[in-house]
């Protein structure tokens, strides 16, 4: 038997309808539960046999793959592996606002965050709203957002914060999402998916800064600005760039956070005056 439930995401709502079950594999969601309400995301789960289509892009990081292409019939598809072994095809509408994901593997939980992590990435692109790859924490009421390629020390650097800086807390570890609102603020979000480190809380705050982190044997850092800051950004931002709508809703949300927020690149080692330095540099209330 299916049941639908609805979640809010950094002022998205994604609609769910799967199979009962599935709902108890979906904890992490918990926290942004809310009543039915018109959603920007629908997505529909179900059984069945693998989906034909043509590939046009395939990324692997860790294990999972994802393979993006589209049906005979132009819809686009996502085809979500773990370890060379498929868990699952999310089969798109033009718009990305509504899909059916077919599970046809036993990592049911893993298809299912990630086809509701593309399809939230997707159908926001061009609502001023964008999914870091990247680590944030809370001090003082604004938010700090770590960048770096995977294995940089995101998490490390996060940690050496919440233990050496007071007044810290971890927002996201992995997938926060950042909006530029109306008003001309940006805000980054607390979000469902967070990598290895367990926290989904559906929080906000003002992004006050954004550390491009590099490893190196001493801890130095500067101001980034403009071109610098803008291709910073890009590398840690979920989307299909080569879908030309998405792309210009992703280029002007990240022309208006290089423009907006201050960016530095921190060159560190995984100790405590990397965190000072950063912490000093950025002149974050303590």
């Amino acid at each position: 038997m299916k049941e639908t439930r609805y979640y809010n995401v950094a002022g998205h709502v994604l609609k769910v309808t799967a199979p009962a079950e599935d709902f108890a594999l979906m904890t992490n969601y918990e926290p942004f539960a809310v009543d039915a309400v018109e959603a920007v995301v629908r997505l529909t789960v179900t059984d069945g046999e693998p989906v034909a289509f043509a590939e046009e892009l395939r990324q692997e990081e860790e294990g999972q793959e994802i393979v993006c292409g589209k049906t005979a019939a132009g819809e686009p598809v996502f085809q979500f592996c773990w370890w060379q072994q498929t868990a699952g095809y999310l089969v798109c509408a033009p718009d990305y606002r509504e899909a059916r994901l077919v599970v046809t593997g036993s990592q049911r939980k893993m298809a299912i965050d990630n086809a509701l992590m593309v399809l939230y990435a997707l159908a926001t692109a061009s609502r001023g709203t964008v999914l870091f790859h990247a680590a944030v924490v809370s001090c003082q009421d604004r938010a700090y957002m770590f960048l770096g390629k995977s294995g940089t020390g995101k998490s490390t650097h996060a940690r050496l914060w919440l233990r050496y800086v007071s007044g810290t807390e971890l927002v996201n570890d992995d997938n926060p999402v950042v909006r530029c609102l109306a008003d001309g603020s940006v805000v980054v979000y607390g979000s469902p998916w967070s990598g290895k480190t367990p926290c989904y809380r559906n929080v906000s705050y003002p992004l006050g800064g954004i550390v491009l982190l590099s490893q190196a044997p001493y801890n130095k850092i500067r101001r980034i600005r403009g071109i610098e800051a803008y291709a910073a950004l890009v590398p840690s931002i979920s989307g299909k760039r080569w879908d030309a709508r998405i792309a210009d809703g992703l280029h002007q949300t990240e022309n208006l956070l290089a423009g907006k927020v201050p960016a530095y690149h921190l060159e560190c080692l995984p100790d405590e005056e990397a965190a000072r330095v950063c912490v000093e540099e950025m002149r974050v209330e303590r």
